[in-house]
């Protein structure tokens, strides 16, 4: 190696710091012609093995390495001020061991030394030093410290401290010059350390960017972090432009003084030289007591099961899948990995926990049915095992498991008990500036206009992996403002350089490692919160051959827990397994779109693709959850046109249809592409799934080899046939090609069918239980949400319209959770504030010890000395749980203290339970009378429940308006919040909305031009939704903005990517006004001019409600509108709308 060589670089991982990306970095220093390059990201490794793959990949040499924190006591100080200043220390892999020390260094950091910083300190170093290669630091290195302050023989102190800690050669004294007057004040110094000690030193360019030129874009990224603008002090010290990645002449030139310390960092990069163990399996081991051979004990298990499901003699298509499956498991090294997924599962079903039919592909393995790994039937649904695992796989399979919500957490504990508390690690995960978020990040740092970046950002499309670049073409006006204004011009040039980077380190929702020593033998780890959490992501933790599982929890299996427990009372064979999966009703109620609270067919999307579908089958299902995603969503009219006209579905080939008849044509699963592979050109399953593979990610180079070989055939080296090609067997070129084509335009969109299946059927189930037990489901599905009031009152509203009463919280009737009760669905315990689950258990324990409460007094008694605290005994009575009990809400608020003090000076007075010895009776106090006074006003009552339970039980103040708002055709909140996520016609950003509502709260804030503007959080009977008055229309309408005030607000909607839908309002009118308005608009009933009987109807509601305001008479079936005879005008009124609607439904009558 000649020159020099970059040995302090910090990559895009040292978070909103580094503006180093990996690839760009290594393409660089290869220009420069420099044959290795380090790099040390402030205190973390996130970026150490994407670095080596790239690195390799180039040709360049990885120098794996840190910037390391050292505590300036111990790493267990953490005083404010004393503490808060760690030194810098740049520390450089020599060889594995090395590398092994680095992420022992760096994990504990965190976990031990964390205090804003993740520090080490002398004792550690001491422990950890083989292997590695330490460089003073920076400026703010200890060494740099100490000769700022004039403290030379401090700083020579230090020097010899490590190069003691780290041995002669290992320590080097780091030389800089980027122009900074401290630095070129200390530099003669370290040159003069160098020669007294003979410590070597060693030049380096604290690099942050790749450019000169991109000194800026490190700017913004630093004003992201600190939230600051560009032009304001942001306290990072980084001055000049001079902190990128220089040639070898520059670094010569700048050090030509003391020439060594450049040519001492080619030595330094000679002698690091690590190596990644890639692909090698590193399963921890899986025992069970009384077992010797894993292999066999997995034979039986899935023989076992093979009998449960299939019978004595199950079929030969049965036992030759299981038998292949057993060879290919066993071969590959992946029994104990089976075994160890089955433990976990076994415990969770053992233990009353649900789990999941299945998710992602391993639904399609036989042995992982058979096992009880999953629970849906490969064969039935024609599910392939090689999209899970293949012998041409070089990738670890992938069992994720869904567990009920509620016990997913034992699950894991279990786990952790088994394997080690130290061998469990959590996964990290990055949130990257994404096209939108990169505007307005840039934007912010920039310091432009709000309204500028917002106009900007709302023109990038909400697409999947949607870049700038992309949007630039697909979108002519952001296009036109892109080259019409140099600011705008500037903004996006800068979003473009940001975008994709990574802006913060969060946990894996679900991901979860285990390793056969602990974790950070294998990787670095670190401590987020609570939780030891891995720096490698999920697909680097697979690489290194690390056990990677994603332990979800799912909503929707605890709410078919809670139902089946419900209907178990009643009915106790019912068992949810034993469901027909062809139920007429269960279709007809998906058909007609009523599937809200329904899994994977909540939105209001997927409801109008199930109501034009009017699905049959759960192949159905499985289709439609497959197809509802963006790309593919462009099938679903085919596909539907199809599914209800047979005759015209084509295909291009005969050799198609047995592929493709369960989707009426259409290419819609990843394993149908595979199968086209293997049945018209002749590929190994373990080959489709790799052509699969690229096309989905677009390898244009390894596409256009596969394209030859599927038309043509391929033979191997030795010259026997690889695959015979589509040709050979009958298919002309042209239609290989279409096909080929057509394959390759939809694989990267193309959806995993075991994945779909397995949900498919968990949907089903949702679906089953909702059609036939809908009381029990429904109960259980609000219990699941109770923390979500929103939802609550979507359910809520979803119940009173299909005629099943929602009960009020009574303190005789109520449960922790929803219960369904006769007609109807009891209010939660646990819904009510300040009531928490203790207390709640205390009061079903009293309830059921002692029976019903008889009155609020013996409530009190008997809760007396309990977990019941004052607060929570308020929240009771206002929300009507002590209704049944004979006095008002008035009475009781006035009384419930002085009840309690009575009882508690009782307590004092008295030993429970005791007889007083002088009386010879019972202490026990008579309950005392309790003067009637005039109940609460109903407006008053209303407010009380929604205080406490987050929602009006007993009415609404709302309701009065809901004729005007049906006849109106405004959306409702929640309808505005679902289908602006949709997409839905009408509900884009930009588009005109009208909404009744109240105003549950307001928040006023000045702007930078010192006018007020307001947020208001506006409710209507179906959620919440945020409403902006800007200062332009605030001032006109700031009086009428009260707490509890209904109005009407239109406006228009704001979207933005990752936040909630928003109306900015242009008019606001009060109830009277809009009520005003309403009654000089025109009625209109759409009727058939056929159905006399309808019209005389109609006739008839509104002769007894005439007035001034117009009438018409839509007939749908003449296209024509008339006014009928004899009535000159209707007075327009609740009770008018009601009855019309009511008769006619509300689709047919309408206020304009």
């Amino acid at each position: 190696m000649d020159g020099f060589v970059h040995l302090h670089v910090h990559s895009e991982y040292s978070l909103l710091d580094g503006a180093c990306r990996i690839k760009q970095l290594v393409s660089k220093v290869k220009a420069l012609g420099h044959s290795a390059v380090a790099i040390t990201d402030h205190g973390c490794m996130y970026g150490a093995v994407e670095f080596y793959y790239e690195a390799k990949k180039q040709g360049i040499k990885p120098i794996i390495g840190c910037e390391v924190y050292v505590a300036p006591r111990t790493r267990f100080d953490k005083v404010h001020k004393l503490d808060s200043s760690p030194y810098h220390l740049i520390l450089l892999c020599k060889n594995n061991e090395g590398y092994q020390n680095l992420i022992k260094l760096v994990s504990i950091g965190y976990t031990d030394g964390f205090y804003n910083k993740p520090r080490v300190d002398i004792e550690v170093l001491r422990k950890y030093s083989g292997g590695l290669i330490a460089l003073s630091g920076c400026m703010a290195g200890e060494v740099s410290r100490n000769l700022i302050n004039n403290d030379y023989e401090a700083a020579k102190k230090t020097a010899l401290l490590y190069n003691e800690i780290f041995g002669q050669g290992n320590y080097y004294l780091e030389v800089q010059n980027h122009g900074i007057p401290e630095e070129e004040q200390i530099l003669p110094y370290i040159y003069r350390l160098s020669r007294e000690t003979g410590i070597p030193a060693a030049a380096t360019n604290d690099a942050h960017y790749v450019e000169k030129d991109d000194a800026k874009m490190q700017r913004v990224l630093l004003s992201i972090q600190t939230n600051t603008t560009v032009d304001e002090p942001n306290g990072m010290g980084f001055n000049g432009s001079e902190f990128y990645i220089k040639s070898t002449e520059e670094m010569t030139e700048l050090f030509k003084a003391f020439p060594s310390a450049v040519s001492n960092t080619v030595k330094i990069a000679e002698q690091c030289n690590v190596d990644f163990e890639f692909g090698v399996i590193k399963l921890p081991k899986f025992t069970v007591e009384g077992v010797s051979d894993n292999t066999e004990y997995f034979r039986k298990l899935c023989t076992d099961g093979m009998h449960k499901h299939y019978g004595k003699n199950p079929p030969k298509e049965v036992t030759d899948r299981l038998e292949y499956e057993f060879e290919v498991i066993t071969k590959m090294g992946y029994v104990d990995y089976f075994l160890i997924v089955w433990d976990f599962i076994r415990y969770a079903k053992e233990n009353d926990i649900p789990v999941g039919p299945g998710r992602g592909s391993g639904a399609g393995s036989i042995a992982a049915y058979c096992i009880g790994i999953t629970g849906i039937d490969p064969i039935r649904y024609n599910l392939l095992f090689e999209r899970f695992l293949n012998p041409e796989r070089v990738s670890m399979p992938d069992f994720d498991i869904d567990f009920c919500y509620e016990g997913r957490q034992r699950v894991i504990d279990y786990v952790v008990r088994k394997y080690g508390n130290d061998r469990v690690a959590q996964i990290i995960t990055f949130g990257t500036m994404a096209a939108k978020a990169a505007i307005r990040d840039v934007g912010r740092a920039m310091g432009m206009p709000y309204q500028v970046v917002d106009k900007v950002a709302k023109l990038i499309p909400f697409e999947p992996n949607i870049t700038i670049e992309k949007a630039l073409e697909m979108n002519n006006d952001l296009n036109g403002l892109y080259n019409g204004d140099i600011k705008i011009h500037e903004l996006i040039d800068m979003a473009k350089k940001v975008e994709g980077m990574p802006r913060h380190a969060s946990t894996h929702a679900a991901g979860v490692v285990i390793a056969s020593a602990p974790v950070y033998e294998f990787v670095p780890v670190q401590k987020n919160e609570d939780s030891i959490v891995t720096q490698y992501t999920m697909t680097i933790l697979e690489s290194l051959g690390l056990l990677k599982m994603d332990f979800l929890g799912l909503r929707n299996l605890t709410v078919i827990r809670d139902c089946v427990n419900s209907i178990t009372k009643n009915n106790p064979d019912f068992k949810i397994e034993n469901i027909p999966l062809d139920d007429k009703g269960v279709y007809a109620m998906l058909s007609k779109g009523q599937s809200s609270g329904v899994f994977q067919f909540e939105s209001a999307g997927m409801k109008q693709v199930l109501i034009r579908l009017m699905p049959e089958s759960i192949e159905d299902l499985i289709a439609v959850i497959s197809l509802y995603r963006p790309g593919p969503m462009e099938s679903i009219p085919k596909y539907i046109r199809n599914r209800h006209n047979p005759k015209l579905i084509t295909y291009k080939t005969p050799l198609l249809k047995n592929i493709l008849d369960v989707t009426y044509g259409c290419i819609v699963y990843q394993e149908q592409v595979m199968e086209i592979c293997r049945k018209l050109a002749g590929y190994s399953y373990g080959r489709a799934d790799l052509v699969r593979r690229a096309m989905a990610k677009k390898k244009a180079d390894v596409m256009e080899k596969e394209r030859k070989s599927f038309i043509w055939g391929d033979k191997n080296p030795d010259g026997s046939i690889n695959c015979l090609g589509a040709v050979a067997n009958g298919v002309s070129e042209e239609t290989a090609n279409e096909i080929f084509d057509e394959m390759s335009g939809f694989a990267s969109y193309a959806f995993n069918k075991s994945h779909a299946a397995a949900y498919a059927y968990l949907a089903y189930q949702t679906a089953y239980l909702k059609c036939h037990y809908y009381k029990e489901y429904t109960a259980a599905l609000l219990t699941s949400v109770i923390d979500n009031t929103s939802k609550i009152i979507e359910y809520v509203n979803e119940c009173e319209s299909g005629g099943i009463e929602i009960l009020g919280p009574d303190i005789n009737e109520s449960f922790e959770g929803f219960s369904a009760v006769g007609d109807g669905i009891r209010f939660a315990l646990l819904a009510i504030k300040n009531l928490g689950s203790g207390v709640i258990r205390e009061i079903i324990s009293e309830r059921e010890k002692s029976g019903k409460f008889k009155s609020f007094y013996d409530f009190c008694s008997k809760m007396q000395g309990k977990e019941l605290n004052k607060r929570a005994l308020e929240n009771l009575i206002k929300c009507g749980a002590f209704d049944s009990l004979g006095l008002n809400r008035r009475q009781m608020t006035a009384n419930y203290e002085n009840i309690l003090s009575d009882l508690s000076a009782s307590e004092k007075n008295n030993v429970d339970g005791q007889i007083d010895f002088f009386s010879g009776i019972s202490s026990k106090h008579s309950e005392p009378n309790i003067p009637y006074c005039e109940e609460f006003s109903y407006n008053e009552l209303l407010m009380m429940e929604k205080d406490t339970v987050g929602m009006y039980i007993s009415g609404n103040p709302l309701s009065p308006f809901v004729p005007y708002i049906k006849a109106l055709k405004f959306p409702t909140a929640s309808e505005i919040a679902e289908n602006s996520k949709e997409g839905i016609k009408g509900f884009n950003d930009g588009d005109k909305v009208g909404l009744i509502c109240m105003i549950q709260s307001k928040k006023i804030y000045t702007t930078r031009s010192n006018e007020e503007m307001c947020f208001l959080q506006a409710e209507d009977l179906t959620g919440i939704i945020e409403a902006v008055i800007f200062p332009k229309f605030y001032s006109a309408y700031k009086n009428m903005l009260n707490e509890g005030e209904i109005l009407e607000i239109k406006g228009r909607l704001s979207l933005k990517e990752n936040d909630d839908c928003k109306i900015i309002a242009e008019e606001i009118n009060t109830a009277e006004k809009f009520l005003s308005e309403c009654k000089k608009m025109k009625l209109f009933i759409k009727l058939m001019s056929t159905d006399s009987q309808s019209i005389s109807k109609a006739m008839g509601i509104v002769q007894n409600m005439l007035g001034n305001s117009q009438i018409r008479m839509f007939f749908s079936d003449l296209n024509k509108i008339t006014a009928p005879k004899n009535i000159d005008g209707v007075e327009i009124s609740e009770k008018l709308l009601s009855a019309l609607q009511n008769e006619f439904g509300y689709e047919n009558i309408a206020l304009k």
